[in-house]
Parts: C-alpha cells; sequence; structure tokens
C-alpha cells in the first residue's frame, strides 16, 4: 500500500526541500500523510477545475507545481479564494504535495525538462547553487534565425503565440528560465548567450535585453512548465506501481492570443 507519505519522501528524494527559495513553501499542504493512495492527479496549478477533476475521478492526492497555498489563509471556507478550494480538498479526502522552486531547481525537474523540450545540448546550470541544483539551464542549439527559433520554441512548447525582442543576432547559445526568471536576464548576457527563453516579462526588460544584444522570447508561464507534468507521471508511473497518476485534462493555459 502506497501512503501520501511515501510519494512525498519520495519527491522529496528527487527534489529536496533545502532546494527550494527561502521565500516559498513546498511539501505536503493538506490532507494526511498516511492516507493511502491508489488514484492521484497531477496538474501545474491546484485550481478549482483541477480539484473537481480530481474530485470526480476518485482520487486520493493532488500533485501540483505551483503550491496550494503561497500565502496564510485565515479560514477554510466557500467565502475567500483559497480557501474555497481548501474546503473542497478537505471535504472530498484529498491530499495535496506541491514541489515548487526545488522541482526548478533539481535535476531533471523544470528547466531539464524545458531544455530537453527545446533540444539544447552541451547544458549547464544558469544560476547554481552548487554543482548539482541551480535555476535555469543554457546549452546550444543549432545556428538559425530567431525567427526560425521562435515557431520551434511557439511548436515545441505548445504555446498559442509568444512575444519577443529581436537582438540582431542568430540564435546559436540559449538558456532557459522555467517561469518568470527575467532577473537573470543580465546573468545570461554574462555568460556568452545570444537568447533568453522564459516567461512574464515587462516591456521594460524587453528593452533591457536589446541594450544587452540578447534576443528575448516571452513564452506563456504555463507553456514554460507544464512539461514537467508528464515528467513527474513517468517518474511516478515507474516508482509506484500501484498507483493510477494521471495528468489533468482540465488545467490548461488561462492566457489566451487573439
Amino acid at each position: 500500500m502506497t501512503t501520501v507519505d511515501d510519494i512525498l519522501h519520495y519527491l522529496f528524494s528527487l527534489a529536496p526541500e533545502s532546494a527550494k527559495e527561502d521565500w516559498d513553501t513546498v511539501g505536503l499542504f493538506c490532507g494526511h500523510a498516511g492516507q493511502a493512495v491508489q488514484k492521484a492527479l497531477i496538474c501545474l496549478d491546484p485550481t478549482e477545475d483541477a480539484i473537481a477533476e480530481a474530485a470526480e475521478m476518485g482520487a486520493q492526492l493532488l500533485i501540483t507545481h505551483h503550491p496550494l497555498l503561497f500565502h496564510a489563509t485565515k479560514n477554510a471556507s466557500d467565502q475567500c479564494f483559497d480557501g474555497k478550494k481548501l474546503l473542497a480538498l478537505i471535504e472530498h479526502g484529498i491530499a495535496v504535495i506541491s514541489m515548487h522552486t526545488n522541482l526548478d531547481a533539481a535535476p531533471g525537474g523544470v528547466n531539464d525538462v524545458l531544455a530537453d523540450a527545446l533540444q539544447l545540448q552541451n547544458r549547464e546550470i544558469l544560476h547554481p547553487a552548487d554543482d548539482v541544483y541551480g535555476l535555469g539551464r543554457i546549452g546550444t542549439v543549432p545556428t538559425q534565425s530567431l525567427a526560425d527559433f521562435a515557431d520551434f520554441v511557439k511548436t515545441a512548447l505548445h504555446a498559442p503565440g509568444l512575444r519577443y525582442c529581436d537582438a540582431n543576432r542568430p540564435v546559436h547559445r540559449v538558456a532557459v528560465g522555467g517561469g518568470a526568471c527575467i532577473g537573470f536576464l543580465e546573468e545570461v548576457a554574462a555568460k556568452g548567450c545570444d537568447t533568453f527563453v522564459t516567461s512574464d516579462v515587462k516591456y521594460h526588460e524587453f528593452q533591457h535585453a536589446q541594450q544587452l544584444r540578447v534576443n528575448l522570447l516571452d513564452v506563456s508561464h504555463f507553456a514554460t512548465e507544464n512539461p514537467v507534468c508528464a515528467y513527474l507521471q513517468s517518474i511516478l508511473q515507474q516508482q509506484f506501481a500501484d498507483v493510477r497518476f494521471t495528468i489533468s485534462a482540465s488545467h490548461h493555459d488561462i492566457v489566451q492570443f487573439a
């Protein structure tokens, strides 16, 4: 019998809690650690739709990348955004495990999966914490135009669109940062990258990238991180054969392009 705690300990063996950012909260957010698990749903965010999907399929566990609670909630009622979700989880007996910045930094985690999707070779950590863990990845692709690379990124990440600025350089040495990693822009330039793929970029940050002569591609937050769900399903299914791990069919990118 596999329990919530068994799955939590395995995930922490791959992405230790110590690897998270200081401001972050990861691990078990809701539910009994000793609860048996036969079905688990995996998604990027613990949305109301995902919680309803987990309840409908009879799942005992919801595994997410983004945490259920970023800030303290004052109640578990249907009168507030986080409390409403927490109440639904409690009512349906569904535990929640979230692996966030620790999974960003871990080998094989969010950033390695993103680098795999974009076929980066000769890979290294963009912002290392040590020799093993760190945020972002740097690698190389065959030299090509920015227009061609942007089309490839959009297709590879199943993104409905993207924003980019052209620094008038061909693409070869590429940095990637799953989620909002624009804070590493100067580090990207200092490490000799001609191109940076990340998300949640502001207008003045595009200007800064152009000044640094870095091609900057802003793909949606969802598109840069969602590929990790398939990775989680694969490793968890191999480790726990008695549990059925399913990727959410209801959770999708809420950012649309006209």
